[in-house]
């Protein structure tokens, strides 16, 4: 089996017609059409959107960190008064 002659496209083309109507056809394809346009434009503003993100920033060089350590206070924890204390 070959390729499809002529007569085969003209048999698919008389069954489409027949099946969907002459009036439906052009709004099937109008629409079809407008659906890929917007696609289409979904896609470059997809593509553009990368583009913008994957801009290189410049490394700065890392800076000296001091080695001198500051520990932070110690506070003990607040003394219980017996008075305040519930009984279980």
């Amino acid at each position: 089996m070959g390729a499809l002659q002529p007569w085969h496209w003209l048999i698919l083309i008389a069954v489409v017609v027949l099946l969907f109507g002459s009036k439906r056809l052009p709004d099937a394809a109008r629409s079809l059409g407008k659906s890929m346009r917007i696609f289409k434009s979904e896609v470059k503003e997809l593509q553009n959107e990368g583009k913008t993100d994957t801009t290189v920033q410049p490394v700065q060089p890392p800076t000296q960190v001091q080695s001198e350590r500051v520990e932070a206070p110690v506070t003990p924890p607040p003394a219980q008064n017996p008075t305040d204390a519930r009984p279980a």
